[in-house]
């Protein structure tokens, strides 16, 4: 909690942003998690950053502005040193005869706009901008300002120059080991892959050996891409590294290991999930990178559109029953989970999360961590958190029919659970259920609405055009073409912003299925999932192609990625 927090929620309770009750929970969410104030309204769903923003700048006299919209000059940004530009951390928009215009992140810090007066020896002014647009525009127009990239540290390492740390006691167990010299570049090498994953927003580290190479991945945006692979020399040595790193037995080569990470990456605190497994020509290993800061999405930010935003906020907020999200690995399926809870997490409400493993550390709910090595199961460990009275449960995962029953009876005794399923339609989680084991009834009645969800690429909103698809591309959208023969359609050129790829950033297309008392007959009944998904068609069911069509009319992601992602759609 800052100390303007309390003058913050004065102002925003004055102008009718937030009212009495709000303003008494963000401060003391800021007091109980140590956060701004404007961090906490933002979680809440109270308001949106920039909504908060703009009505604060608005009582000093100040503008907003969208940085990732506004192209800055050159000149405009040698007015500013990279070196004061990250300390302060602002960034030069402007710059007129003697008066310099920075992007700041809060209106109400004078002492920076005093400070950089000082330092820049002119006349400097403020305009307010996000946190995170201020850290995207200071990555790109001061990239020198920062360390080097993996490439231009695989050129300073030569031959020779490179030691594979020695299997010793302390590694085994996972204890710090003494760093030499030789180390060194190996050390700041692995950093700085890990620093470039993050600079390109990818989601996963891939290092997997091959036959005369040691090859490098990222995950950006769903779809993997090769970078400048380190000399297959160097592969022992960056393994033992982050097998250290992660507290792994780099002495053990020949099973699989789970690690973690835990590393401060340009002010952001990331997880690292940590796997290794041994292949043909060495041990392949996969990071995944867990930024906390993503944990503050809120509904809308998922992809939503408005009529289903509405859908799914009445449902998860109801007092009982189980609430479903369903689809393949990396679809976002937890990432929705935790925007659920954060959207619904209170003072007056007991949330308790059994996972496996946990992913993010949520403030003010309790997380257990499933450990079957020790007996610690989802069934023994969903059987303990009952006793401790909860209001909301949230299960990573249905795998087996005790975590089913114990999810189902909690339902029918007063919990709202949340969990997820691997099934490829939303109408196929029922008959999942059933073929685990829970019986036709109890799943009729404890289920309240079961969502399945995709990812798609969104197109970067800097090189956006329209163009007209031709007949090629409608048909292979079969009887949907119609939908959109005849809109306009967008996609990306491809620029810096985007490496060339047309598209930044990612949103969820989504397939609603709201069990409904006709519904639940069927359940009873035991009717396949085809009938069940011609039902829910007939109530008006949204499947996944179709919410896709949605947002390619809406202008958010192109035709291309809602065929990549719903090809089997059409023949469910």
């Amino acid at each position: 909690m800052t100390a303007n927090d309390e003058y913050i929620v004065e102002i925003l309770e004055g102008l009718g942003l937030i009212d009495q009750s709000q303003a008494e929970q963000a401060l003391e969410g800021a007091r109980t998690d140590d956060k701004p104030v404007v961090d906490v309204l933002v979680a809440q769903g109270v308001a949106s950053h920039m909504d908060i923003l703009k009505t604060l700048a608005s009582q000093f006299g100040m503008d907003t502005i969208n940085l990732e919209d506004h192209d800055i000059s050159q000149e405009v940004i040698d007015s500013v040193p990279a070196d004061v530009a990250y300390r302060y951390k602002v960034v030069p928009a402007f710059k007129h005869d003697s008066t310099i215009t920075v992007a700041v992140s809060d209106p109400l810090d004078v002492e920076t706009l005093d400070s950089l007066r000082y330092v820049l020896k002119c006349n400097v002014e403020g305009v307010v901008a996000p946190r995170n647009e201020i850290e995207s525009a200071l990555n790109k127009y001061y990239p020198r300002a920062q360390e080097g990239t993996v490439e231009s540290m695989l050129e300073e390492i030569t031959e020779g120059t490179v030691a594979v740390p020695s299997a010793t006691m302390q590694d085994i167990i996972g204890e710090d080991v003494e760093v030499t010299e030789s180390d060194a570049p190996i050390i700041k090498l692995v950093s700085l892959v890990i620093l470039e994953a993050f600079r390109n927003r990818a989601s996963d580290i891939h290092l997997e050996p091959m036959a005369k190479k040691f090859r490098l991945r990222y995950r950006i945006d769903g779809v993997l891409h090769e970078m400048e692979s380190p000399p297959k020399r160097l592969q022992s040595a960056i393994i033992s590294r982050l097998k250290i790193m992660s507290n792994m037995a780099i002495a053990e080569k020949r099973l699989p290991q789970d690690g973690r990470i835990q590393i401060n990456v340009l002010g952001r605190d990331l997880d690292l999930r940590v796997s290794s497994i041994p292949s043909n020509h060495g041990e392949s290993i996969v990071m995944r990178i867990l930024d906390k800061e993503g944990l503050l999405l809120g509904l809308p930010q998922l992809g939503f559109l408005s009529d289903d935003q509405q859908t799914f906020e009445r449902m998860i907020g109801l007092s009982d029953g189980i609430i479903l999200v369903t689809g393949p690995t990396g679809s976002g399926k937890t990432t929705t989970l935790y925007a659920c809870l954060n959207q619904i997490n209170r003072p007056d409400r007991k949330i308790i999360t059994v996972e496996d493993p946990v992913e993010y550390q949520l403030s003010g709910i309790n997380q257990v961590h499933v450990r079957s090595d020790i007996g610690l199961t989802f069934g023994a460990a969903l059987r303990s958190i009952l006793r401790q009275a909860p209001n909301i449960i949230m299960i990573g995962e249905i795998r087996d029919l005790e975590t089913a029953e114990i999810a189902v009876n909690a339902s029918l005794t007063g919990h709202l659970v949340f969990s997820t399923l691997h099934t490829n339609d939303a109408p196929s989680a029922v008959t999942r259920l059933i073929d685990i084991g829970v019986k036709p009834f109890l799943v009729a009645s404890s289920t309240r609405a079961i969502m399945a969800q995709r990812l798609v690429r969104k197109i970067c909103s800097s090189c956006k055009e329209s163009y007209k698809p031709d007949d090629l591309e409608l048909n292979a959208l079969g009887s949907s073409a119609e939908q959109i023969r005849e809109a306009e359609l967008y996609r990306g050129a491809g620029c810096n912003e985007c490496k060339g790829t047309g598209y930044r950033g990612r949103l969820g297309i989504f397939e609603m299925f709201v069990i409904s008392d006709e519904v639940q007959h069927l359940i009873f009944e035991q009717v396949s999932a085809s009938v069940l998904r011609a039902k829910a068609r007939e109530l008006g069911m949204r499947t996944l192609r179709e919410d896709g069509l949605r947002k390619i009319i809406a202008g958010q992601t192109t035709l291309q990625e809602v065929l990549r992602v719903t090809m089997g759609d059409s023949l469910i």
